[in-house]
């Protein structure tokens, strides 16, 4: 996959059309003084290394059984042991949670072809912070005004339920939810099989006919979703609201999954590190800034999910208030007045960052645009070009942190071509993270990889390991 901006931003920077006032500011560069305020936000391969060796450290203390209860990354074990092959046919469900909207999908699969119909539904705050028994009902009757619109009600549908909450599973249709994150906070669910609670909530309706078959998280779905159409599919990503990897590793290895609940016999088992908990306990202190302190400190699970907090969309938008604001208050930025909404948490939106990042060198449009809709206008080229650097420092981080982990990860596999496929806003909308990310993979370590974008999120996944599953039974 290529970069889905770059070979445009050449085109316009190299068009030779510019004025000599857009060619002049084509050459300006953050001033010394914000690339100094900057400075730890910026990672050398040496600290990346770092991250990486921790990160390999913790995850074998969640394979083990030894050392499972109190790893920080958790390395549960999903029970997906085979991938698909093309030969699933039918009617499946999918139902993906994992922000604030879900989706439900009616994916019909015939050998390599598909069809896939979907349905996104909101769920309001109150919702998110109320009671578990509101939240599934809601799903649940959500499932069944979709199943009902295609006319189904009375077919048995089989459904895969993407959970992208940490889980601790026990067996395919037996996952227990082990902490909130993403801004929920229901009560009444952690330490609960979410499966049961679904399905509760479902027969008090007893209005539809639904079969969950796996319950999952996104990770493994953008997995499963990949390996679909690329058998070499064998680590799932998510950059998007939250960050997480799932990757294949071999059932021997796998010590802390629970006896019964798999097939020792088979090869290989999909593993759902939780690497968003990495952090925790002080392990990256060593890469912490003031920034993610303040990010931390702020958040409705401080001390907890910590990489995350350095990578992911819900809070790379506040990291970078958070440091334009620093500037501005040591007059290093608009001349040292700050508008209003730049001091409000949560006004500088993540998607700022993609948009001012995506105006052609020396040119400022976008930056502007999201300048102004914070109340600042008539700002300087200069200033401009700094909040674009601060931008590009924040995201750069994120891209490389992801980076590592994901070459921690092949470093353990041990495999060549392995294909990495990819789900999230910030991938999928970032202009540059493709690129810094398949540049940093390939300086941290030596084997063939690839990047797959997953076109369609991790519903399909969901329906294909629901499709397996039902295959299997």
């Amino acid at each position: 996959m290529k970069t889905k901006n770059g070979s445009l931003f050449s085109k316009i920077c190299c068009s030779g059309k510019a004025t000599s006032r857009e060619h002049k500011v084509s050459h300006l560069n953050a001033t010394s003084e914000i690339r100094d305020a900057c400075k730890d936000l910026v990672l050398s391969d040496e600290q990346l290394r770092l991250v990486m060796q921790k990160l390999t450290d913790e995850i074998n203390r969640g394979l083990s059984s030894e050392t499972h209860d109190d790893a920080i990354v958790k390395c549960f074990t999903t029970y997906v042991q085979d991938l698909p092959n093309g030969t699933e046919k039918g009617n499946f469900l999918a139902l993906d949670l994992g922000g604030t909207n879900f989706r439900v999908l009616l994916i019909t699969l015939d050998g390599q072809s598909f069809d896939m119909k979907s349905k996104i539904y909101a769920i309001p705050q109150s919702l998110m912070l109320g009671t578990g028994t509101q939240l599934f009902d809601h799903i649940a009757q959500c499932l069944a005004l979709f199943v009902n619109d295609l006319k189904l009600q009375n077919e048995v549908l089989p459904l895969g339920f993407t959970f992208s909450f940490p889980l601790n599973q026990h067996g395919l249709t037996n996952g227990n939810l082990v902490r909130w994150t993403k801004g929920f906070n229901c009560s009444g669910v952690i330490g609960e099989n979410v499966v049961a609670l679904l399905e509760e909530a479902i027969d008090r309706r007893n209005d539809v006919k639904i079969d969950v078959c796996a319950i999952l998280n996104d990770t493994t779905g953008t997995l499963m979703s990949c390996a679909w159409k690329n058998r070499n599919c064998r680590i799932g990503l998510i950059v998007g609201t939250g960050s997480n990897a799932c990757y294949v590793e071999k059932t021997k290895n796998v010590q802390c999954a629970t006896p019964g609940n798999y097939a020792a016999h088979k090869p290989d088992m999909v593993i759902n590190t939780e690497w968003g908990a990495f952090g925790e306990g002080g392990v990256l202190d060593f890469v912490t800034t003031e920034f993610d302190r303040a990010i931390d400190e702020n958040s409705i699970n401080s001390t907890r999910q910590l990489f995350e907090k350095m990578i992911s969309g819900m809070y790379m938008g506040e990291l970078t208030r958070l440091v334009l604001e620093k500037l501005v208050d040591a007059g290093l930025l608009f001349g040292g007045k700050c508008p209003s909404d730049l001091r409000k948490r949560g006004k500088f939106f993540t998607k700022y960052v993609s948009e001012i990042e995506n105006d052609p060198k020396g040119k400022y449009t976008n930056c502007r645009d999201v300048l102004a809709e914070l109340g600042l206008r008539n700002v300087s080229d200069q200033d401009c070009e700094n909040v674009r650097y601060v931008c590009s420092v924040v995201s750069r981080r994120a891209a490389y942190l992801v980076s590592a982990g994901i070459a921690a990860l092949l470093n353990k596999m041990g495999e060549n071509d392995v294909t990495v496929g990819i789900d999230g806003s910030v991938y999928r909308y970032h202009p540059h993270f493709h690129d810094l990310m398949v540049a940093k993979i390939g300086e941290l370590q030596n084997y063939k990889f690839d990047l797959m974008l997953s076109e369609d999120g991790s519903g399909r996944g969901a329906a294909l390991v629901a499709a397996v599953a039902s295959q299997n039974r």
